[in-house]
């Protein structure tokens, strides 16, 4: 067996649908209790604020980025969200407006959101995107080869991804709701991380259902063991559909209680999302508010 089939084989976590449906319940019951004012500034440090429209542009994208700017000097209680995450061909433009530090610039590149195109054609995609400034690529999984069992191809191909990007962080893009089964999701998140993702992510949010507790429940899980494994920390992504204060609450319980406080900060832990950076803070400014 080759290292993949290895680490699929002896991995002990829990892929009973039914099982983890009863402890992420568990989860959930507990998570109003972890409400706190430095909780909620902690879920809205961790969102890579998102815009992933037909309509973007190039001024359209600069004025989203022009919002982060502005949030600095209009909210300097509050720390600013981890990213701003675009198309990969917007990459240059938030870097020409981004004026504050400490915000990265995120891209979905790769054929996103089907990885549905030429290995060559993603590999260009995300160099071109670092070159223009990014320091996170989200890629999607090649579900179709991962279905098929191809797991060598599928594989290679997120490794020569990751060498491509160099030093900015991969987030492999699972597509959870596509892989619909505990036991699915348990083996790409592990193939993911031995092929050297940096984050594994849970969804697209544009084809199949996006995040759910109990993906994030199995992911978690996963990275859990894979550390246990190999000594190297892996961040955990939420996205796709997560729009309330409280639903970002139940991810940070699943964190919390799965993988401790060593991933309650943006460089292992992300929600990407757009509209929940206004619900997050409407909650901590206790009034509503629609900066974003």
């Amino acid at each position: 067996m080759d290292k993949y089939q290895e680490a699929l084989a002896a991995s002990k976590v829990l892929s009973d649908d039914a099982a983890v449906a009863a402890e992420v319940k568990k989860i959930v019951e507990k998570a109003p209790d972890y409400a706190s004012p430095e909780v909620w500034q902690l879920l809205f440090s961790s969102i890579d604020l998102t815009t992933l429209s037909t309509e973007d542009s190039d001024s359209s994208v600069a004025r989203f980025t022009q919002r982060v700017n502005d949030f600095d000097s209009d909210y300097p209680q509050y720390k600013n969200v981890a990213a701003i995450c675009v198309y990969s061909n917007f990459a240059e433009t938030v870097k020409t407006h981004l004026d504050v530090p400490g915000v990265d610039i995120a891209v979905v590149a790769g054929g996103f959101p089907s990885s549905q195109t030429f290995q060559a054609v993603k590999v260009a995609d995300v160099a071109l995107a670092c070159a223009g400034g990014a320091n996170e690529v989200d890629i999607v999984m090649n579900i179709g080869q991962f279905l098929d069992g191809d797991y060598e191809s599928l594989t290679d191909e997120i490794i020569e991804l990751k060498h491509t990007a160099r030093d900015a962080r991969l987030k492999v893009i699972l597509e959870t709701g596509c892989l619909k089964t505990a036991e699915n999701i348990k083996k790409a998140s592990i193939l993911a991380m031995y092929s050297e993702a940096d984050f594994i992510k849970t969804s697209t949010g544009k084809i199949y259902p996006g995040a759910s507790l109990e993906a994030a429940w199995v992911m978690c899980q996963c990275i859990k063991e894979y550390y246990q494994t190999t000594g190297r920390k892996v961040g955990f992504k939420a996205a796709g559909g997560v729009r309330t204060s409280e639903e970002a609450l139940q991810y940070y319980a699943i964190v919390k209680e799965v993988l401790g406080d060593e991933w309650l900060n943006q460089d292992l832990f992300r929600i990407g999302a757009s509209s929940l950076a206004n619900a997050i803070l409407s909650t901590m400014t206790g009034e509503d508010t629609r900066f974003f």
